[in-house]
C-alpha cells in the first residue's frame, strides 16, 4: 500500500471514508512502539476501515529549556515506517495549520490531575498535550484513537477529557514496548550514551523489582488465606503434615510491610543503587499511584494500580511505568 502525506485538515477531510477511522497521534521520530501502535490500529480498523497516524511537534507541551528545537524531526523515516506498519494516511500538519493566528488563547485545563507527577515537574505540561490531543481529535474526527500506555498519566488525563466533554471518540490503550534490555522504547533513548543507557536501564529494573515483590506478596497474602484460622482447623491440618506450612505463611505474612509499601521498597532500592553510578540516575518520583485520579495508593487498596517512574540520565529525561493489580486472589 502507498501511505499518502497530508499537509492540512482540507486534504484529510476530502478523503472518501468507508468503515471506521483509527487515529495514532505521534510527535514523529517513529520506533517499534508506534508501528505497534500504528498495527493495533489497523486491527481495529479492519481492511475497510483507515489508519491516520498524526505527526506533529506539539510547542504548547513544551516547557522553558525542554528540549523542542533538538527533538528529533524525521518525517521521510516516519512514513517509511508507518507504511510499513499499515498506516493509509500520515496527517503532518504545519505549527500554522494546528495553531492558526498563533497559539491559542482558550485551551483545555488538566485540572487537579494535571498538577501531579509529571504535571508537578512540568507545569503547564498537561494543558499543552490535551489542548493538542483536543484539536487534533477534531482535526482528524477519528471513531478510535490510540495511544500507548508508557505514557499512563497522558493516557488517563486524555481518557478523562473525552469522558468529561463528551467526545465521541474510543480511546485504547496500547501496553509499552520494551527494548531486548528492558528499556522502554522512547524517541529519546537516541540521546543515551553507552554508559547513560547502563544506568537508564534502572528505571525498568526498578519496576520489575517492585512487580515481582508484588507477586510473592500476593501469593503469600493468598496462602495465608488459605490456611486455618481457628485452633481445631489447625490440628485437623497438622493431622496431615501442613501446620508448619500454615505457620510459616501466617508468620510471613505479619512480618512483611503492607503489598504497596513493599512495592516502593523493593523499587526504590534499585533507584537509589543506580543514583551511585556514574553517570548517576536522578530521581525525579517514583509513585504507586490510582490510574483513576493519580494520587498515590494505601496500604488497604485494592483493584488496578501504576507503578510509575521519571528520572534524568544526563541531559535525557526518561518516564516508565507498569500496572499492578492488589488483591486479584480475593
Amino acid at each position: 500500500m502507498t501511505t499518502a502525506l497530508l499537509r492540512t485538515a482540507d486534504e484529510l477531510h476530502a478523503r472518501v471514508r468507508g468503515g471506521r477511522r483509527a487515529v495514532v497521534m505521534t510527535m514523529g521520530a517513529l520506533h517499534e512502539g508506534h508501528a505497534t501502535l500504528i498495527r493495533t490500529a489497523r486491527e481495529i480498523a479492519g481492511d475497510g476501515g483507515e489508519v491516520v497516524v498524526t505527526v506533529f511537534v506539539n510547542p504548547l507541551q513544551f516547557g522553558k529549556g525542554e528540549d523542542l528545537d533538538r527533538y528529533p524531526r524525521t518525517l521521510d523515516a516516519d512514513l517509511k515506517i508507518a507504511e510499513e506498519a499499515g498506516a493509509d494516511a500520515v496527517f503532518a500538519p504545519s505549527v500554522d495549520e494546528v495553531y492558526p493566528g498563533g497559539e491559542p488563547q482558550v485551551r483545555v485545563s488538566a485540572g487537579a490531575m494535571g498538577e501531579l507527577l509529571e504535571g508537578a515537574t512540568r507545569p503547564g505540561h498537561f494543558d499543552g498535550v490535551l489542548t493538542v490531543v483536543a484539536k487534533l481529535l477534531h482535526l482528524t474526527r477519528p471513531d478510535v484513537a490510540l495511544f500507548g500506555q508508557k505514557d499512563a498519566q497522558q493516557l488517563a488525563m486524555i481518557r478523562r477529557m473525552v469522558r468529561d466533554l463528551n467526545f465521541g471518540v474510543e480511546i485504547v490503550g496500547v501496553p509499552t514496548v520494551r527494548e531486548e534490555d528492558g528499556l522502554a522504547l522512547s524517541s529519546r533513548n537516541r540521546y543515551l550514551s553507552p554508559q547513560e543507557r547502563r544506568t537508564a536501564l534502572a528505571l525498568s529494573g526498578a519496576l520489575f523489582a517492585g512487580r515481582d515483590r508484588h507477586a510473592a506478596q500476593e501469593a503469600l497474602r493468598a496462602r495465608a488465606r488459605e490456611v486455618p484460622a481457628t485452633r481445631a482447623r489447625a490440628e485437623a491440618l497438622s493431622a496431615i503434615g501442613e501446620s508448619r506450612a500454615a505457620a510459616d505463611a501466617h508468620a510471613v505474612a505479619k512480618a512483611v510491610p503492607g503489598v504497596p509499601s513493599g512495592v516502593r521498597v523493593a523499587a526504590r532500592l534499585v533507584l537509589d543503587e543506580a543514583a551511585r553510578m556514574q553517570p548517576p540516575l536522578v530521581l525525579d518520583y517514583l509513585a504507586l499511584v490510582d490510574p483513576a485520579d493519580f494520587t498515590e495508593i494505601d496500604e488497604d487498596f485494592t483493584g488496578e494500580a501504576v507503578l510509575a517512574v521519571a528520572a534524568r540520565v544526563g541531559t535525557t529525561r526518561l518516564i516508565d511505568n507498569i500496572p499492578l493489580t492488589f488483591g486479584a486472589a480475593s
